[in-house]
């Protein structure tokens, strides 16, 4: 239909023109018949842009009015069989109607409206039948102006709102003829009629302050937050406007409550586009109808009650319940929920799909279930592909917050205790360390016992400790103390007046017992390279293992005054593993034996889950928290991040952790390196994780040692051993290996199941053999070949590591690396660089002697050193 754009002649306005209430009128015959539209038509048009005229000038005529003008004129019937009584205007407004917006056009509207109604399809809102069969017959309609009519009557019932666009782009609302109902706990959508004058083709965009979210929010406003809402922009529909003077989009509300309830929804396509006088906002009163209770069964492995990882979503991918609506337990960063047996949900009906898994020794198992129209009972067991405590190793991640961080709109508070239990419940992490950091140091603190949490359930153990951080010796390496007696430096109450210098918090805390390490350890010591290791001085410039360059070289003084390390772990699986790893192999290489526990800095650096970086710690008997920090401390444990395991690691009989790590050999020979593994990895790769640079997060991740993916693949003859669950062949000395190096392999091979397993002899990889990483556990045994005093390690990079078992040769300690060495040195000279601006006056004399310490250490050590 083309748009009327001339202007119309005066005689012919003159010529219709009647007397009624004294006033001199045109009917609303005549002005259809002027602009070309048909009555009804025109009639929409007044409706839709009703405030844009006075009152005063639209008359309804009564019947006798009606019939008394209907004898003079010449049309018998107002637009046919039309029953409704005449509408008379004021010969003024018959200036304004040309721009009425009655011309709509039928091809346009029609191609976007089916647009909209494939949408409404799409997100589980369909038409029905009787829609469905009226919107075929105006597809029919031969007469494109009774089709825009018939389309709008049709939609009508849908719309919960009319937003109108004025040519000045000023946005204006209206309550729609939809029924206002929504659904506890579900999502429900909305038609929302759109009348563009301004011809706009920005965003809709909806606000409400019911809608804003639940964490953080103070008290008062809990109950007011009731809504969540959001414009359904996604394909068929594109994210902005149209243009056209008419279109539809669709609005998403989802109630958290049942029952009544009032929310204000604002509309606006842009700042400033809001309607003066609040007209751009509607209040509205809905009715929530109730959900159904889901109860859940859950159970472990072998059948008793469990706490479970449930991520629950509908057929449109919208995650239930609504994040944005969550409190604690459940977090608002998370898409999953935790949830106990005999625990109820409570969810619209439909048909929806969840996963359940407990942590990543167990598999994920994905269930579509429908509900609808009554209360359900689902029972859930969890399903394992492996289990390290049947072996005596218990998991725990030693670095985990209540608060803090991006996640939490209020950092100063967070959740308590038991909110904490149940992340590392539903995760099957047995021992969380739950830390007090700056942020919320004076809200968590409270929390603090020198003693395992009593919210704590065996075999889950919840102990509150800290982690300097924001605060004290912070920009020279955040530090993780465990085991803590007293949480507070002397000479105050809160965080303002640690030490600057980590090796002051250290001192005090290892007079305690405390076993302490450095947090996200490769913060700060980026290198260009992938190379491992790598002999580029990193910047220092970080908050992670920074200061602990000079730290490793100090011993300090025991509970019993007996001088102990200052340092007792490097943190992993949080930060890129070859920065991490690079400084560890170098101090290792240059005599220090400090361990490495996995950790993932919930919800700082990952917020994902607790666990997703992890220490297995192997315990005689039962699980207890003291011991288990025992086994950080002495190396009684491998890190990893879930996916893969590298148990009861041995060289000869001496087993990791016991008897100080520590074999000794009367001369250089072979050794049998024996250990227990096992990894997981789906059928299909996920080539876009395993295609990632290293530094990019996830940082440790079994996908990225999935063989074709992007390790390269290598021919057996091309090691300097290799080797087989059985045993192995090709024997050469860790000399020959540093001299030679690994040679890579130019082709890769299609992706499969297989993983690298590595023996790694004084950081440099010896042996390497490939096995599948389908779930099973088993033995594999190496011979290597030991000309020296060494160090030897197990790794599956980047996803787990072992701590190191020394090889003492002939009663000799290991000569350190002369280049490992000259690294060290160099670090120290450039972490004082970077970090003596940060350090205190009152510290300064002592910081000046503990870097010197360090220089003179590495400097003594040099003079025993062997260029290897």
């Amino acid at each position: 239909m083309h748009k009327q754009t001339s202007l119309i002649h005066i005689g012919r306005v003159q010529k219709h023109v009647y007397m009624l209430h004294s006033e001199k009128v045109i009917l609303s015959p005549h002005p259809a018949e002027l602009y070309g539209v048909p009555v009804s038509a025109l009639i929409q048009a007044l409706k839709r842009n009703r405030d844009r005229f006075p009152a005063d000038f639209i008359f309804q005529l009564d019947q006798a009015e009606d019939k008394n003008l209907k004898s003079q004129t010449v049309i018998s019937s107002w637009d046919g069989a039309r029953r409704a009584l005449a509408c008379a205007f004021t010969v003024l407004l018959a200036a304004l109607l040309s721009a009425s917006g009655a011309e709509i056009e039928w091809q346009p509207l029609n191609a976007q409206v089916q647009r909209v109604i494939e949408a409404m399809e799409l997100i589980g809102s369909p038409l029905n039948d009787s829609a469905k069969a009226g919107l075929q017959k105006i597809q029919r309609e031969s007469d494109p102006s009774r089709a825009v009519e018939q389309m709008e009557k049709l939609l009508e019932p849908l719309c919960l709102v009319e937003v109108d666009i004025n040519p000045e782009s000023r946005v204006k609302v209206s309550r729609g003829a939809a029924a206002a109902q929504l659904v506890e706990g579900g999502w429900s959508a909305f038609l929302v009629k759109v009348h563009n004058e301004a011809g706009v083709t920005a965003r809709l965009q909806a606000q409400s302050p019911n809608a804003r979210p639940l964490a953080g929010s103070p008290g008062a406003e809990v109950a007011d937050r009731w809504l969540d809402l959001a414009m359904f922009d996604q394909q068929p529909l594109q994210p902005a406007l149209s243009g056209l003077e008419l279109e539809y989009r669709i609005i998403e509300l989802y109630s958290r409550d049942a029952g009544r309830r009032e929310a204000k929804i604002a509309f606006n396509v842009g700042q400033g586009t809001q309607d003066l006088g609040f007209r751009s906002e509607i209040s509205i009163l809905f009715d929530c109808r109730a959900a159904w209770p889901v109860q859940l069964d859950v159970q472990d492995e072998d059948g008793r009650p469990a706490t479970g990882c449930f991520l629950i979503k509908d057929k449109m991918g919208r995650v239930y319940p609504s994040m944005s609506k969550r409190l604690a337990p459940d977090f608002p960063f998370h898409p999953q929920i935790y949830r106990g047996d005999g625990e109820v949900l409570k969810l619209p009906d439909g048909e929806c799909d969840i996963e359940f898994s407990r942590g990543p020794e167990s598999v994920v198992q994905k269930r579509s279930v429908l509900l609808k129209g009554k209360a359900q009972r689902i029972s859930f067991k969890v399903k394992r592909w492996i289990d390290p405590v049947k072996l005596g190793w218990w998991s725990g991640d030693h670095h985990i917050h209540a608060a803090g961080c991006a996640h939490y709109e209020k950092p100063t508070e967070g959740v308590g205790p038991a909110d904490m239990l149940r992340q590392c419940q539903g995760e099957d992490l047995k021992v969380g360390c739950n830390l007090t950091w700056g942020p919320c140091f004076d809200f968590q603190k409270r929390f603090f016992s020198g003693a395992v949490d009593k919210t704590s359930q065996y075999p889950y153990l919840l102990r509150y400790d800290v982690e300097v951080s924001g605060f004290g010796s912070h920009r020279s390496g955040h530090l993780c103390l465990l085991r803590l007696k007293e949480q507070i430096y002397p000479g105050g109450d809160s965080d303002k007046h640690w030490p600057t210098l980590c090796l002051n918090t250290l001192r005090w805390a290892k007079k305690q017992g405390a076993v302490c390490g450095c947090a996200h350890s490769g913060w700060g010591l980026k290198v260009e390279t992938n190379a491992l290791p790598s002999y580029i001085v990193p910047p220092f410039d970080g908050i992670g293992a920074n200061e602990y360059i000079v730290d490793v070289t100090h011993e300090v003084p025991g509970p019993d005054g007996k001088l102990v390390p200052a340092v007792d772990f490097l943190s992993l699986v949080d930060t890129p593993y070859i920065w991490e790893l690079n400084i560890w192999y170098h101090t290792m290489n240059a005599g220090f034996r400090t361990k490495v526990s996995g950790e993932t800095d919930f919800p700082c650096i990952y917020g994902e889950r607790v666990g997703m970086g992890r220490s297995y710690v192997k315990l005689d008997g039962k699980l207890d928290f003291d011991a288990w920090c025992e086994g950080i401390r002495s190396g009684r444990s491998y890190a990893s991040n879930g996916r893969s395991h590298l148990l009861e690691f041995k060289v000869n009989d001496e087993a990791v952790g016991e008897k100080g790590s520590e074999l000794r050999l009367n001369e250089p020979g072979h050794v049998r390196v024996t250990a227990k593994v096992a990894a997981l990895l789906g059928e299909e790769p996920n080539r876009a994780l395993g295609a990632l640079a290293y530094d990019q997060k996830p940082f440790w991740n079994l996908e990225r040692a999935r063989i074709g993916a992007r390790t390269p693949a290598r021919d057996p003859s091309e090691f300097l051993s290799a080797a087989t669950s059985e045993g192995s062949t090709t024997r050469k000395s860790s000399d020959d290996i540093a001299r030679s190096g690994l040679a890579a392999d130019r082709n890769v091979r299609a992706p499969g199941r297989d993983v690298p397993l590595e023996v790694v002899v004084n950081g440099l990889p010896v042996v390497r053999t490939n096995f599948t990483a389908d779930g099973v556990l088993r033995d594999v045994a190496f011979d290597v070949a030991i000309a020296r005093s060494s160090w030897i390690a197990l790794r599956i990079l980047p996803s787990s590591h072992t701590n190191p078992i020394w090889v003492q040769v002939a009663g000799k300690p290991l000569a350190p690396s002369r280049r490992s060495l000259e690294w060290c040195l160099k670090g120290v000279d450039q972490c004082w660089s970077q970090k003596k601006s940060f350090i205190s006056a009152s510290e300064m004399e002592d910081a000046k002697l503990a870097y010197d310490h360090a220089r003179q250490v590495y400097r003594e050590q040099l003079k025993n050193a062997q260029d290897w």
